[in-house]
């Protein structure tokens, strides 16, 4: 090994790895540059796509982004050139190093001697090259534990900044710049020299400034924004694909510059086989809804409503099909607020695509691509869906037709990574956001702010939806189209499909329940706590002396997943009794057909979206009405007081005996509640210089991610093997987390664990 004060012959990018060729720092610096280029060049769609979404429409604006991100790409990294980086990629055991590279990268671009340099070329903006390169690992801020410059450990830091290798990089820079000379780097240790602290000084007074020029400036900033998650993925695509033996540029040709999608792909892909399948079940011909069609002549931004069962998705395939037959797109990408109602679209729809075409992707995807390929559906028969794992996302990059949660592609807005390097996808997409009116305040706050700042295609769609939210979505620029218009529609929507009987209390329904049960009838009863869904299922299963299905959010995702199966196929009989008691699972894409529905009071548009799982099909003709019987909770959490009072005014409004779903819709206007506005801000936005990740969700508190005690054993062999152990995880209160005794070492850090003891596969964790 070099002594300590000697300078490296080969400075590495990455760790030596056993039989690959070492990455130098010139090597990958250049080829991040290279990564740039072939992704984002101008003439591909990929380019166009990605400067449209960030709206930089002339050609003057997109050659100064693809300029910018060269310069960045080949800036990004150039901070590995010191002691303690060469060390920690040479070194099995140094992991303490004193400064992270990327903030050393950008220190180097406050150097007053290597600003003027750079201001030779005025196209390039040098505050967004020093952004794109402090924030490209998401670790940069301006104050806590990653604040810019923040030293470690104690001591200085020998740089070799005056490496063959970094004055390439110079020269490389100089050359697509149009740059004369070459800036004299400094040689001296960090920190000892005052003009180090004075470039921090420096940087910390350009980052306030641009921060605030930015504000105003709205083309400064798409260029930024640009810019910064371009040198992410660009950075990503260099990496990845070389660790993994890829020709960059064989790759990216293959797999970027691929053929647009068109509609009669989509039609092929997915429309005609569900519409076949549907004519099957049926026994008759399928035929589209007018509302369906009229859908696809809507536009580019779209805000759909349309009762439970209508038909929304159907009619969101077919405006993804007329969006990809008036502009270059490669990719359809339809999002779900929870991970069942993803795999769900995936099942119903996005499954019957060519293998090779179609993802799930969410956070246990991977697990349940596997359940799915042990219980195949028809659409899903004889298919493997895995995308390159080893590329992570870049994987997906090859996949036409996507079913994923919210979090995986809009994350970004957030600095979620993932979402960053699935952006390039997004912009190449014609985007499908369903069940909006379930998104917490955060989420709906981010997608207002999406809405507003990039240029996608997006239809957005629910059932059910507060006036206040959709003006929120309207301002942000979608354009309001209701099925109700049709008139077809309107006589559907009409019918009293309903017969509202509100009941005293939860012993009156208890036995409302047990005979309609005895009667044969189909009944689901919604409470709002996980807790009284266990105890309401006990009741019941000692009074009717049969199993009774209860399903919530604390089984084990094995026992969810059979849960979840159990549950459809208990309503999918109109001819045998069934029961189930659930929680708020079953308010979203979950296709039940009640005879009597028995709902805790909940906020007005969850209450609309239960008695959607009521009578659904119409399947014992016109004349029938399903029972919804009400009452109020013990207590309102874990929805606020206002909204449980409101959503009692609302039924005391309907009132009882027969009631539609337009009447329902109807009411719903009358009884919404006002909501503060989004603002429009998130951390990609706002970020300025510096970058780290927020929260796409309202955060839960309450429960934590845990391991079972007799659990252990069968993770540890799946984490040995290196499968998936999704299924073994279970969501529990904190107050029933084992202590740090219990843990085992091996865990991942955000798994906890918890009794066995306290579970039930029936009941779900008990409390």
């Amino acid at each position: 090994m070099k002594s300590l004060n000697s300078t490296p012959e080969r400075l590495l990018a990455k760790s030596r790895r056993k039989g690959r060729d070492e990455i130098t720092l010139q090597r990958h610096l250049l080829e991040t540059e290279q990564a740039a280029e072939l992704i984002f060049r101008l003439d591909g769609r990929w380019g166009q796509n990605w400067c449209r979404v960030f709206k930089l429409d002339s050609p003057q604006a997109r050659e100064k982004f693809l300029l910018n991100l060269r310069v960045a790409a080949l800036f990004h990294d150039i901070g590995k050139a010191n002691e303690d980086f060469y060390r920690a990629v040479t070194e099995p055991q140094f992991f303490a190093q004193m400064l992270r590279h990327e903030h050393l990268s950008a220190l180097l671009l406050c150097l007053s001697e290597v600003r003027r340099w750079l201001s030779q070329n005025s196209l390039l903006d040098i505050d967004v090259i020093t952004a794109a390169v402090l924030s490209h690992h998401i670790k940069a801020s301006d104050t806590g534990d990653w604040k810019w410059c923040q030293p470690k450990k104690a001591g200085s830091l020998q740089l070799y900044l005056d490496h063959p290798e970094v004055n390439s990089i110079l020269a490389r820079i100089a050359t697509a710049a149009s740059l004369t000379d070459l800036p004299k780097l400094p040689t001296e240790s960090w920190p000892g020299k005052v003009f180090w602290s004075q470039a921090w000084r420096d940087g910390i007074a350009s980052a306030r400034q641009f921060s605030r020029q930015i504000r105003a400036d709205k083309e400064r900033l798409a260029l930024l924004l640009a810019v910064k998650a371009g040198v992410i993925v660009s950075d990503a695509a260099s990496s990845g694909l070389v660790r993994e033996g890829h020709s960059i540029a064989e790759w990216i040709n293959d797999t970027v510059h691929s053929s647009a999608i068109s509609d009669d792909d989509i039609a092929a892909a997915i429309l005609n086989p569900r519409a076949e399948q549907i004519a099957r079940r049926l026994g008759k011909q399928f035929a589209l809804r007018p509302f369906q069609q009229n859908t696809a002549r809507q536009g580019p931004r779209v805000l759909l409503l349309a009762a439970c069962a209508a038909g929304k998705t159907l009619a969101a395939w077919k405006w993804a099909e007329a969006q990809a037959r008036e502009r270059k797109i490669g990719k359809v990408v339809f999002l779900y607020p929870t991970r069942g109602t993803a795999t769900e679209g995936f099942r119903d729809y996005v499954g019957w695509a060519p293998d090779a075409d179609a993802a799930l992707v969410h956070g246990t995807s991977r697990y349940e691509l596997e359940a799915i390929a042990t219980n195949p559906s028809e659409a899903t028969k004889d298919k493997s869906y895995e995308a390159d794992a080893r590329l992570f996302a870049l994987g997906l990059w090859s996949k036409r037709y996507f079913s994923a949660t919210v979090d995986q592609f809009l994350g970004f807005i957030e600095h979620s990574y993932t979402g960053l390097c699935l952006l390039p996808a997004l912009a190449d997409s014609a985007v499908i956001i369903d069940e909006v009116h379930s998104f917490d305040r955060r989420m709906f706050d981010s997608l207002v702010s999406f809405l507003q700042h990039f240029d996608v295609p997006v239809l957005c769609m629910t059932a059910t939806l507060p006036l206040s939210r959709r003006d929120e979505l309207l301002k942000a620029g979608l354009k309001l189209y209701q099925a109700s218009d049709d008139a077809d529609f309107q006589k559907q929507e009409s019918h009293p499909r309903y017969k509202l009987e509100p009941v005293a209390d939860v012993q009156e329904a208890l036995d409302r329940a047990v005979e309609a049960y005895r009667n044969g009838e189909r009944v689901l009863w919604v409470v709002n706590t996980v807790k009284r869904c266990q105890a309401i299922a006990e009741c019941l299963e000692q009074q009717l002396g049969v199993e009774v299905i209860t399903y919530h959010s604390r089984f084990r995702l094995m026992d969810r997943q059979k849960k979840h199966a159990a549950t459809i196929k208990a309503f999918q009989q109109t001819g045998a009794p069934a029961i189930a008691v659930t929680t708020q699972v079953c308010e979203m894409s979950l296709d039940l057909d009640a005879d009597v529905l028995i709902s805790e009071v909940a906020p007005v548009s969850s209450l609309v979206q239960r008695f959607g799982r009521a009578n659904r099909h119409l399947a014992k003709g016109l004349d029938f009405r399903a029972r919804l019987h009400t009452y109020l909770p013990e207590q309102a959490l874990p929805y606020a007081k206002e909204e449980i009072l409101n959503a009692a005014a609302f039924l005391a409004y309907l009132g009882t005996g027969d009631v539609s779903q337009r009447a329902m819709a109807d009411a719903l206007e009358k009884f919404s509640l006002d909501e503060r506005q989004a603002d429009g801000s998130a951390r990609f936005l706002d970020g300025g210089y510096f970058a780290t990740p927020g929260s796409f969700r309202d955060t839960d508190e309450f429960t934590l991610p845990c391991v079972l005690t007799d659990d252990l054993n069968a993770v540890k062999a799946c984490l040995d093997n290196h499968d998936p152990y999704d299924g073994y995880i279970v969501g529990v209160p904190k107050g029933f987390l084992l202590g740090e005794d219990a843990r085992r070492s091996w865990l991942p850090k955000y798994l906890n664990v918890a009794d066995s003891n306290l579970y039930d596969p029936n009941r779900g964790f008990l409390t």
